[in-house]
């Protein structure tokens, strides 16, 4: 008569236990996946992260890239909302404008290629030319976006950790740098993306994430109907090769300002320099300095009510409208990725800081640890 109560008592806590187990385990399991075949014939693999909620995050160990992210709408309904490549091909092509990939060392521009560290000159890669004026862009012609990366799988922590060794001289930067980068996806919908770097040599860097967002979750839409607010009243103007002049502008009175909620498309092709010389919005934001990992982006798509909020302890934040996007190439699904179909928002040190001294240091040294997080929340309203 006593030992039936006993019994099912150790039923119903093994059965609760079993199952708080089991879903640890079904949360946590990270499937890995063959992406595709490099052309020396490595294998780029992928790994998918998913919540409890559905969210779903695929990550490639090429480029330690971001290559799908699919969040629901208010209506509960999920969709990709980051243009990329179905194949490893597209994102080792010279067509590929960075998507979802891990940028370094030095992401953004650095002027004429050249930076001078500890009385040494250096000069790296000009691998682009906006105005027609060459600069160094995210890292140079082999930058961390094309090289394959160590993954391993933490299934306890629902992430995964990539990890790349940049031996001095590479790209032509000084120091063999160590950079390990953690995806971990949360069940408050957040998508953390945090680095961590260390040198044996003096060196410079700024390891920056560069996705690209459509949150309407259709790729031929244009983001221009999107609603971005940036946490930042100075932004910094450039000269016709996207070099920041040293000034830090005030936004207010002018088409930067996004200190209030507005639709990215509603200013974008006024009679105003920095516009001119970007052919749209491709510049660097000053974030509103705080402690800590703080608010620095919120964009919104009107009409599928997705929501996103970018927080980072860095100091500025790129916001790119995609105004270099053409269709002239094909991305997911053979969609002809057209202009101004997705933007970046892109946490970072200033842009050219190696040159530039009142700029925050971009410089790294032994026994030093480099380290940047980005925090990509996901909702719907």
């Amino acid at each position: 008569m006593k030992v039936a109560p006993l019994m099912t008592l150790m039923a119903a806590a093994c059965l609760v236990g079993c199952k708080e187990s089991g879903s640890s385990s079904a949360t946590s399991k990270i499937p890995v996946d063959t992406f595709g075949k490099l052309s020396d014939g490595r294998e780029a693999k992928l790994f998918t992260l998913t919540n409890k909620n559905g969210l779903r995050a695929k990550i490639s160990d090429l480029g330690a890239t971001l290559v799908s992210m699919e969040v629901p709408d208010k209506a509960g309904k999920l969709a990709d909302v980051t243009h990329g490549f179905d194949s490893p091909e597209g994102y080792l092509s010279d067509d590929n404008p960075y998507f979802g990939a891990t940028v370094g060392r030095f992401g953004n521009r650095i002027k004429d290629g050249k930076f001078t560290l500890d009385g040494k000159s250096y000069t790296l890669a000009t691998n682009n030319e906006p105005g027609g004026i060459p600069c160094h862009l995210h890292g140079g012609k082999v930058g961390f976006n094309k090289v394959m990366w160590t993954g391993e799988a933490k299934p306890d922590a629902n992430a995964v950790t990539f990890t790349y060794v940049s031996k001095d001289g590479e790209e032509g930067y000084p120091g063999t740098l160590t950079t390990k980068v953690t995806y971990t996806l949360t069940d408050a919908n957040e998508l953390k993306w945090e680095v961590a770097a260390t040198t044996d040599a003096t060196t410079v860097l700024n390891i920056v994430h560069h996705s690209y967002w459509n949150l309407s979750g259709d790729p031929n839409t244009s983001i221009n109907d999107h609603i971005l607010t940036l946490e930042a009243d100075k932004y910094l103007p450039t000269n016709a090769g996207l070099i920041p002049t040293g000034v830090q502008a005030p936004v207010a009175g002018t088409p930067m300002d996004f200190t209030k909620p507005t639709a990215i498309g509603d200013r974008v092709n006024e009679d105003f320099e920095a516009l001119k010389l970007g052919g749209g919005y491709d510049h660097a934001w000053v974030l509103t300095p705080k402690p800590g990992v703080r608010l620095a982006a919120r964009l919104k798509d009107p009409k599928t009510g997705r929501v996103l909020e970018i927080s980072t302890d860095k100091p500025a934040v790129q916001f790119y409208g995609g105004n270099f996007l053409d269709g002239s190439f094909a991305g997911k699904k053979g969609v002809k990725y057209a202009h101004r179909t997705a933007c970046c928002l892109e946490t970072e040190n200033f842009p050219d800081a190696p040159n530039q001294p009142s700029f925050p240091t971009a410089v790294l040294k032994p026994g030093e640890t480099y380290t940047h997080t980005m925090v990509h929340k996901f909702s719907a309203e």
